[in-house]
């Protein structure tokens, strides 16, 4: 008989990515942490609004991801905004790095999640920024859409 488990899942979006991008292409990542860093992710304490990622030497790095350090921790404590590798097959990376050298493609990490292994993965994508007018068409057709589910009820 399976055990149930009834820890909290990690479940983080970054929101600014669906605002500020057009998303064409989801990766899903692992990345190279640190003990404490886990646990500091898994007490919810992780920010990734202005994090993004970058190819250097045929490698995946994530920047500018705030990971508080965590309290209990005793002498090896992190960074909380060091450069964190992602792991990607040599395949994706290819195809990631001809689609970046192309003029406005960006990559941006899109969600942080805890597979059912309880391995902490990392949802990021690729494409290209919008421009402020295609912002405000998503702003009235979610506009709209609430106004839909509204009239319903």
């Amino acid at each position: 008989m399976a055990v149930k488990d009834n820890r909290k899942r990690v479940d983080v979006l970054n929101r600014k990515a669906g605002f500020n991008f057009h998303i064409e292409q989801r990766y899903e990542a692992g990345m190279v942490l640190w003990g404490g860093e886990v646990k500091s992710i898994r007490n919810g304490n992780v920010n990734m609004g202005d994090a993004y990622c970058v190819l250097e030497d045929g490698e995946v790095y994530l920047l500018h991801m705030h990971i508080s350090e965590f309290k209990q921790s005793s002498y090896n404590v992190h960074e909380p905004m060091r450069q964190r590798k992602l792991l990607l097959n040599k395949q994706e990376i290819k195809k990631i790095e001809g689609k970046i050298k192309t003029k406005g493609y960006t990559l941006f990490p899109i969600r942080l999640y805890e597979n059912d292994r309880g391995i902490l993965k990392l949802e990021i994508g690729m494409g290209q920024g919008k421009k402020t007018f295609d912002k405000r068409d998503d702003l009235k057709e979610k506009d709209i859409a609430r106004e839909m589910q509204r009239s319903k009820i």
